[in-house]
């Protein structure tokens, strides 16, 4: 299992993301609150980034180790500052390498992805396609791949990671599908088995498996649940009931700046 989250809106250093909370990324790898496996996370972490002024991201910083064993990362973090990241710690499931390769966010050049859960290889493997190779044998690896064939053929990143769940989810009823995507401008995650809440700032909204300190103001996501959130707001449905995620916001208008609405329930 992982814990994963992603901040859109006014830059932040990965500093301040990352290390400065009182129960960020490094303290949910050792020590999860809200992870429904007993399982601590420190196989491996990531961080993928969008530099200020690109529509792509940066080449995803991963290693196979925790935190707190690589000594080159904690300075790279307070020099980057970005509008825009996704960063994930790792646990791996059984069987399932510890390698970089394996370590989330994976990326196809426009998009960042994670995974915190798990699906059968064997059962979705046939959902690839020719010309395209998971880059690791590992299940968030191949599912990286099924969500780049999707978004290839034109689907908007939110009806491509929907889409790619139900397929996956009507050929492995046990796959647990906590998927988090952001391609720079927005932010999809969907609830399936596993946890994850938000939080609206006065500049942005940070989307997370769980929260990063004990501030009241965290947003629950419940189950089977899809969040679709950008700079005009947050938009959190039913999967079952929700159609189409094409333009989320039609419709709506907002505030200038980043006034973001909420929904949900509150994190208990």
């Amino acid at each position: 299992m992982c814990r994963h989250f992603a901040w859109l809106g006014e830059p932040r250093t990965l500093t301040e993301l990352i290390f400065q909370p009182s129960y960020g990324l490094p303290r949910q790898g050792d020590r999860p609150r809200w992870q429904n496996i007993e399982l601590v996370n420190r196989d491996g972490f990531g961080v993928g980034w969008f530099p200020s002024g690109s529509a792509r991201p940066a080449v995803s910083y991963r290693r196979a180790v925790p935190f707190d064993q690589d000594a080159g990362f904690p300075a790279l973090a307070g020099e980057v500052s970005t509008a825009c990241v996704l960063g994930a710690v790792r646990g791996a499931s059984p069987g399932m390498p510890i390698e970089e390769a394996a370590t989330a966010p994976f990326t196809n050049g426009a998009c960042l992805l994670s995974l915190n859960g798990h699906l059968n290889r064997e059962k979705t493997a046939p959902l690839l396609r020719p010309g395209y190779a998971p880059e690791s044998t590992c299940d968030a690896a191949l599912l990286a791949v099924l969500l780049w064939q999707r978004l290839d053929e034109g689907h908007p990143l939110p009806l491509a990671v929907l889409g790619l769940l139900r397929e996956i989810a009507a050929l492995d009823a046990n796959a647990c599908l906590n998927m988090l995507a952001t391609d720079g401008t927005r932010i999809v995650a969907t609830t399936w088995g596993e946890t994850l809440c938000y939080r609206v700032a006065a500049d942005g909204v940070l989307v997370a498996s769980e929260p990063h300190d004990d501030a009241d103001d965290w947003i629950r996501v419940p189950d089977r649940h899809v969040l679709v959130a950008d700079t005009l707001g947050v938009d959190v449905r039913p999967i079952d009931a929700e159609p189409s995620l094409a333009d989320p916001h039609a419709g709506e208008a907002l505030p200038a700046g980043l006034a973001l609405p909420v929904a949900g329930e509150p994190a208990a």
